[in-house]
């Protein structure tokens, strides 16, 4: 028998065995007296603390008398011991050969585990058909965990053929009998009203993905009724387990006040708690706060710091907001070179702004050498997302003398006015005023010089004045002419200040006091 150091709470002759229970005292006894299940009991009170303090060198000790002894139970906790190294150092290798003694017995959760051992690699050579052989002897006992695993071999074709009937099988013999990860992957392959029993039945047990899941779909309204607070509720049972998307998807909601009472506290508290675990996009909103000092105090250097965490995980929208602060040299040094690389990494997965904003450094030579090739191409990239002001641009360099293509230029122009693109607009009127890429049509133009002119634009306000001075592509009305001048002179255009005087000269006292009275 392994001799035990004495302990003053592990002598019974001492006045702190009359704290010892008395089921305790009477496992120690037989334990004493060698018998193993008896050395296996002690062991696992001393393991867990039952009836005694915990001391998980004891529980070793014990544990391995019985598990010399030959008791399966016995040696599959003693490699439970070496794998977590608990009362030991952690041994793998010890793990193994405990568990294969277990496993050799018939013992399932031995062989499970000793199959997990054979599939990580772990005290053992890595051997997918030793993790197999040990899976498949445990699954047949019923051994959930081995089920499930075997589950997953089918389905991703390791170490046998790929059989997604065979996986299903395995999974559902599992999850019937509550394994929380084979009701999960089951949910995953149903739909409807399964898919919600199944990821109801591993989000009760606490399984955080399931919890997450679930969350979603009353989120989404996907196979269920919309209903928010339920969504918070699982989100919130996910989140609190460490589940990062939950916890993103908790303070979206927050931030929003999608279906609940908006809280910017509770949004701020759930982004830095996903951010602090490495989420993109709960960095890059904490970003966007410290930025505007949304909820915190502003501070662009805290800002840039989680802007950097998330554009180096590759997101699009914090590269982009990085990008800007090196522009504007906020919370980091001035530097456009910085700019247009983090601009150009935003571009190039296809984020509008960014392609935009990088159109405009090849045009103006900013951060990089002027190249008006490279700005027409980022233009048109973004022009092809419908972006208004880049599909302006894609025309106002196409009508450059060197591109030299103005039908393609009015076409440009034309769908960025169909967004309202006040300098869209404009050009258009222009274009059709004067025949540029176009057949002239003076009704166009004053229909395009009009709708420019309503959001303000000075020229085209004075192109109007004329036009309905003139009586082109419009009835001639002398009192519009006057507003319009007026507005375009007021706004700075030198020459409406000689045609009002000539319109005013035209215009009759009371009609002059009528114009003059509608400014």
């Amino acid at each position: 028998m392994l001799d035990i150091p004495a302990q003053p709470s592990d002598q019974g002759d001492s006045p702190a065995a009359a704290h010892y229970t008395a089921d305790f005292l009477r496992v120690k006894g037989l334990a004493d007296r060698g018998v193993p299940t008896a050395q296996h009991s002690l062991g696992f009170m001393y393991a867990s603390g039952q009836g005694v303090a915990q001391n998980f060198e004891l529980a070793v000790a014990w544990y391995r008398m019985a598990a010399s002894a030959g008791l399966e139970l016995a040696q599959y906790n003693l490699g439970v011991m070496f794998q977590k190294g608990q009362g030991v150092a952690q041994d793998y290798g010890q793990a193994a050969y405990w568990y294969r003694r277990a496993a050799s017995q018939g013992y399932a959760p031995a062989q499970y585990n000793l199959g997990w051992l054979y599939a990580k690699g772990q005290g053992v050579p890595n051997d997918v058909q030793q993790a197999l052989q040990w899976f498949s002897q445990a699954a047949d006992q019923g051994e959930p965990g081995a089920q499930h695993n075997l589950g997953m071999m089918y389905e991703t074709g390791k170490g046998v053929p790929q059989d997604v009937d065979a996986a299903t099988m395995w999974y559902r013999r599992a999850a019937e009998q509550g394994y929380a990860r084979s009701q999960f992957s089951l949910a995953l392959r149903s739909d409807g009203d399964a898919a919600l029993q199944w990821f109801g039945k591993a989000a009760e047990q606490g399984y955080a993905p399931a919890q997450f899941n679930l969350g979603l779909r009353y989120d989404k309204g996907q196979d269920v009724d919309q209903d928010s607070s339920r969504a918070v509720l699982w989100y919130g049972r996910a989140a609190e387990q460490g589940h990062v998307s939950s916890q993103f998807n908790l303070a979206l909601m927050y931030d929003s006040g999608h279906g609940l009472p908006r809280d910017e506290a509770l949004a701020l508290e759930w982004y830095r708690r996903a951010a602090n675990q490495g989420h993109a996009g709960a960095q890059d909103n904490l970003g966007v706060r410290y930025e505007h000092g949304q909820g915190v105090a502003r501070d662009p250097v805290q800002a840039a710091h989680w802007y950097l965490q998330a554009a180096e995980q590759g997101m699009p929208s914090a590269q982009y907001h990085l990008a800007q602060l090196f522009d504007a040299g906020m919370g980091v040094a001035n530097d456009p070179e910085q700019a247009v690389e983090w601009y150009r990494k935003a571009a190039g997965q296809g984020h509008l702004r960014a392609q935009f904003d990088l159109g405009l450094r090849y045009e103006g030579g900013i951060g990089v050498a002027r190249d008006e090739a490279q700005a027409l191409e980022w233009y048109r990239r973004a022009a092809h997302q419908d972006y208004a002001p880049a599909q302006y641009m894609v025309g106002a360099l196409l009508d450059r003398a060197e591109h030299g293509n103005p039908v393609e230029a009015t076409d440009w122009f034309h769908k960025a006015a169909d967004q309202g693109h006040a300098l869209a607009q404009f050009e258009l009127g222009l274009r059709h005023d004067c025949g540029k890429g176009i057949e002239r049509d003076y009704e166009a133009a004053h229909f395009w010089y009009l709708c420019a002119a309503r959001q303000g634009h000075a020229r085209a306000q004075f192109n109007l004045g004329v036009m309905y001075s003139a009586g082109q592509g419009v009835q001639r009305d002398l009192v519009q002419a006057y507003g319009w001048l007026q507005r375009a002179g007021g706004a700075g255009v030198g020459a409406a200040a000689g045609y009002l005087k000539k319109i005013a000269a035209r215009m009759e006292p009371q009609l002059l006091a009528q114009a003059q009275a509608a400014l």
